[in-house]
């Protein structure tokens, strides 16, 4: 069921996990859309932790993200960040995933089981303005794919796994938190 709001689309009403209300809240989309900057303000608004899973990935490799995927590949890659995220055990936090996190359920279904899933929905046009390093900032590419493909290939995921979505675009870090909590609130959380 969806409900159009000011906000965003909310489209999961009962967001209750068993009888406990979750706990997290898990931000995902494409790279540049804002989970990690939003998600720091929102997590101080919110009164709680912040985690960004791209740095826990590399913490725990030793290694930059791009040093990974050239390395060893995009499928190596994907599976080290499922593992990087398998590994967390947060409680009231709320989490930046790396844009690529929906490529493998297991991670996937680990973040829901006490995280709420927002999907933070940009335009492609967006995207492109602002990724100005794709080349070093470690977004996982398969050889010959454009951004383009990438973008085309995610979103559908993302809105799989998404209990609601923020449609983001040219607001202000500080009116993108703002909805983000709005949107949050609304759906009950």
């Amino acid at each position: 069921m969806k409900k159009n709001t000011a906000q965003g689309t909310i489209l999961v009403f009962n967001l209750k996990w068993g009888m406990r209300v979750k706990s997290n809240i898990v931000l995902i989309g494409m790279p540049g859309c804002g989970k990690s900057t939003a998600g720091v303000l929102l997590a101080k608004v919110l009164g709680k932790d912040f985690m960004d899973t791209d740095v826990v990935m590399q913490a725990r490799e030793g290694r930059f993200l791009q040093q990974i995927l050239d390395g060893e590949g995009i499928d190596a890659f994907l599976d080290r960040e499922c593992r990087a995220v398998l590994s967390i055990q947060a409680k009231n936090t709320v989490i930046a995933t790396g844009g690529s996190v929906v490529y493998r359920a297991r991670a996937m279904e680990h973040l829901k089981q006490d995280g709420l899933i927002v999907y933070i929905r940009l335009p492609y046009e967006e995207i492109v303005a602002r990724i100005h390093n794709l080349s070093s900032r470690g977004v996982a590419l398969r050889p010959g794919e454009t951004l383009e493909d990438e973008y085309a290939r995610r979103c559908p995921l993302y809105e799989r796994y998404a209990e609601l979505i923020l449609d983001g675009g040219k607001a202000t870090l500080e009116q993108s938190v703002d909805r983000l909590r709005q949107l949050i609130k609304g759906a009950g959380y």
